[in-house]
């Protein structure tokens, strides 16, 4: 297929009926240009649009500007590059043989302390002065880039937070508010609101996860311990492949050890340098010390026609190393998965019993993720909002996760806000714990008061003020001092969950978007959809963050408030065996994520990014479910488990607040 194919194919969602011809010139001048692929392009305008806010559409006018943002992202990568060099350079270099043979300042030291220092060098050509000329700042102030989109678009430049080229707007004055922007299974019926709240909860959660381990002791990381529990992973994934793969025709063994016949290796993928993002010609594959001594072997994966890995991933690779210095990968091994969650036909029936099977209408479940307040305020109107629709349609759960109270919000981070009008607060004694129970708490407890059989989950973030658990995994938030109704259950992060019988994993760390990050392809995927490939990762790595080592604090976008760094991941990797997934495959994976809203079904599994309640400028989205009951039929009675299948009696709508 030639560039102007893919293009159209991989911008189908914006143009079904093929890109203009205007906007595909330019499109193709730029991968002429940078000497990129499509989908490479593709990815970069994603990036671009997301960093733009919402409603950025395709257009001359956002083409140029993002033709200009890609220009400028490469000349920074260049400056970068170039810096780098010259320190090296510099760290080499020798003593200058003219000041040393003069007895004079060879390095400056004496500029500005004596006169006859300053003229002498300044004499050889090293002079202060000289240096001082060449290196001054220029006098035209530099225009940022949305300046320049601005200008192009033929709108003033907005005022806001700089790096967000979005101007704050109020959450009365929100677009399209209620507007369902994707939906999953239309088919199938909207949960009906019922005449009153029901008497009881419809909704029996049991946690499938022990929760009081997550309790640990943070920043206790041993060195010793990190690298069993690396090993110990490579090792599980091995013994599964055996079993699965196992023949008298191929053996497995290490990559690392010379060989001239073919050998199934099982590893870890990682990066030969510890800077930069990984790439193909980067590859090597970690061992275990069981199995290979611990060594790192470097991959050449040109025999083969497609890889898409990231550093972290546990693969197993069928190929031959003649030579002992590389393995050449001849075939990447399909990953075995977890069997899908299960219940009796008798365990199934007793729940639609409960539920009087059709006379009741399907669960209604609302999903929601923060922030859930906007850069500029401490309101909290999209939560408020929220808890309204939940309480006007009567739900049955609303599953809210990380962060509440976002150490990351400009005003929190800064400590510069006015307190809640509370009576009898004292300034002087005020905590966080009083603004949680005031915008958090508030509309929670009013939504228990007017639905009291719902069932209200929280999923903590590492970014939470309030959390004294500062990595991940993550132990539930102190609810004693929260002033929660008893409505809510706290959990960790991550958690397994069943709702009746439905199993759902949740994990509020942004995982997806540090996986598109660190991704590296060579060849055209398997899965070409981004947002089915993300997820697929974690279900055949049967862990919610298999990533490793997680994404540099310093690549991460960067929070509101001027001069800091995103919090990131914070693995504690002792404990990283709390991320692995229960002995099935979950029915629902809850992952918040910056990348678009959406939902999809992989390997059986309904995936749901609800996106963030709050956008940092504007209004963002939630999640809203109708789980219909699941129906025995005759002919299943006779099996002793039967699937859920709750992809396929699910509908999901992903709706604006």
């Amino acid at each position: 297929m030639d560039a102007e194919g893919e293009l159209n194919e991989f911008f189908a969602g914006s143009f079904p009926d093929g890109i203009p011809k205007d906007i595909l010139a330019e499109l193709l001048s730029m991968l002429r240009v940078h000497s990129i692929p499509a989908e490479e392009l593709f990815y970069k305008w994603e990036s671009y649009s997301i960093k733009m806010g919402e409603g950025v559409t395709l257009t001359m006018q956002t083409v140029r500007g993002f033709k200009q943002d890609v220009q400028e992202a490469l000349e920074r990568e260049s400056r970068d590059k170039a810096g780098r060099h010259t320190e090296k350079r510099s760290a080499n270099t020798a003593t200058p043989r003219g000041a040393a043979a003069a007895g004079g300042d060879m390095f400056g030291m004496f500029d500005q302390l004596t006169p006859t220092a300053s003229n002498s060098r300044t004499g050889n050509g090293f002079g202060s002065a000289k240096r001082k000329a060449e290196f001054t700042s220029p006098a035209t102030p530099r225009v940022s880039k949305f300046e320049k989109f601005g200008s192009q678009a033929g709108t003033k430049t907005p005022t806001g937070t700089p790096g967000d080229g979005m101007q704050a707007i109020s959450f009365s004055d929100r677009p399209n508010p209620g507007q369902t922007v994707e939906t999953l299974n239309a088919h199938l019926s909207l949960p009906e609101t019922p005449m009153a709240p029901f008497s009881e909860p419809r909704i029996k959660p049991t946690a499938n996860t022990d929760l009081k381990k997550f309790g640990y002791k943070p920043m206790g990381m041993k060195l010793s311990e990190a690298s069993e529990i690396l090993d110990d992973r490579i090792d599980e994934f091995a013994t599964i492949f055996q079993a699965e793969f196992n023949s008298d025709e191929i053996t497995f063994g290490s990559a690392a050890i010379q060989s001239t016949s073919e050998i199934i290796a099982v590893g870890r993928i990682a990066s030969d340098s510890l800077e930069g993002k990984l790439n193909p010609a980067s590859l090597v594959l970690e061992t275990s010390r069981r199995t290979g001594a611990g060594r790192r072997v470097p991959l050449k994966v040109d025999s083969v026609p497609s890889v898409n890995f990231f550093p972290g991933q546990i693969v197993a690779l069928r190929g031959i190393n003649p030579s002992g210095e590389y393995f050449t990968v001849k075939e990447v091994l399909p990953i075995p998965l977890l069997p899908p969650a299960a219940s009796s036909a008798v365990a199934l029936d007793n729940i639609n019993e409960r539920l009087d099977g059709d006379a009741n209408p399907p669960l209604n479940i609302m999903v929601a993720a923060g922030p859930y307040t906007a850069d500029d305020n401490l309101d909290f109107e999209p939560l408020q909002e929220l808890c309204q629709k939940a309480a006007e349609s009567y739900a049955d759960s609303l599953v809210l996760m990380g962060p509440f109270l976002d150490i990351e919000h400009p005003l929190l981070a800064s400590g510069d806000f006015d307190l809640p009008d509370i009576k009898g607060l004292d300034p002087d004694t005020a905590t966080l714990s009083i603004m949680f129970r005031h915008c958090i708490s508030v509309p929670l407890a009013r939504l228990a008061a007017a639905v009291p059989s719902i069932t209200i989950v929280m999923v903590p973030s590492v970014r939470d003020a309030l959390s004294r658990h500062v990595s991940w995994p993550q132990e539930q938030l102190p609810k004693k001092d929260l002033g929660l109704p008893k409505q809510v259950r706290i959990v960790s992060n991550p958690v397994t969950l069943s709702f009746n019988e439905c199993v759902i994993g949740m994990c509020s760390h942004d995982v997806l978007s540090e996986l598109r990050r660190e991704e590296v392809l060579s060849g055209r995927p398997t899965e070409g959809n981004l947002l089915t490939r993300l997820p697929k990762y974690l279900v055949e790595q049967r862990h919610f963050f298999p990533l490793f080592p997680p994404t540099a604090r310093s690549n991460l976008p960067k929070p509101g408030s001027e001069g800091s760094l995103a919090t990131g991941a914070m693995v504690d990797l002792p404990y990283m065996k709390l991320g692995e997934w229960w002995n099935v495959r979950p029915d629902i994976l809850i992952v918040p994520s910056m990348l678009p809203p959406f939902v999809k079904v992989v390997d059986s599994v309904l995936v749901i990014n609800p996106g963030t309640l709050s956008k940092r400028r504007a209004a963002g989205s939630y999640a809203q479910m109708a789980v219909h009951p699941r129906l025995v039929a005759e002919d299943e009675r006779e099996q002793k488990q039967l699937g859920h299948k709750l992809y396929e009696r699910s509908r999901v709508d992903i709706n604006r607040i």
